[in-house]
């Protein structure tokens, strides 16, 4: 199990997040029309997975605007933001905000995807969220950046996520 922290108090995580050079495991997750959204869904392209706990949290919701706006600039990328919102709560942000460069993703169904990508809190007053972190795919799944940010307050190192990709 890992550790991050919440305000400075420690939380545990569950899982293994993707390592650099490792196959990406598939997922099921659900979309903004409530369909299945897998890693074939995106086959081909390369893949920013921007997780988090909640778009109705300040940092939460300024990565998505940060990946949002960096979004076009990328070639045959696409920025998936994850977490365990109900897709609607997704599309209702989105939709206030204007983002529109940005794929919303839900794992409220299961956690299956959480745990499988080492970001399934385990503990704390976020208990069943998921963990901050950025895993950067290759149009093959194979990681090419992988992290889970230390502070769950914090935003991630997007100059890195985004440096692989260039």
């Amino acid at each position: 199990m890992a550790q991050v922290t919440l305000k400075g108090n420690p939380v545990q995580v569950e899982g293994e997040l993707p390592q650099v050079g490792a196959k990406a495991h598939d997922f099921t997750l659900t979309a903004g029309d409530l369909s299945d959204a897998t890693l074939a869904t995106f086959a081909g392209k390369r893949k920013v997975l921007n997780i988090f706990p909640s778009v109705d949290t300040p940092t939460c919701a300024t990565s998505v605007r940060k990946f949002n706006a960096q979004a076009n600039a990328l070639n045959n990328a696409v920025v998936l933001c994850i977490s365990t919102d109900l897709p609607f709560a997704q599309a209702r942000f989105c939709g206030a905000e204007g983002l529109e460069n940005v794929k919303s993703l839900s794992d409220f169904r299961d956690s299956d995807f959480a745990v499988d990508y080492g970001v399934s809190i385990a503990d704390g007053p976020l208990k069943g969220l998921t963990a901050r972190a950025v895993v950067v795919l290759d149009e093959n799944d194979t990681v090419l950046h992988s992290e889970l940010v230390a502070e769950i307050g914090q935003e991630p190192n997007y100059e890195a996520a985004l440096a692989v990709l260039k």
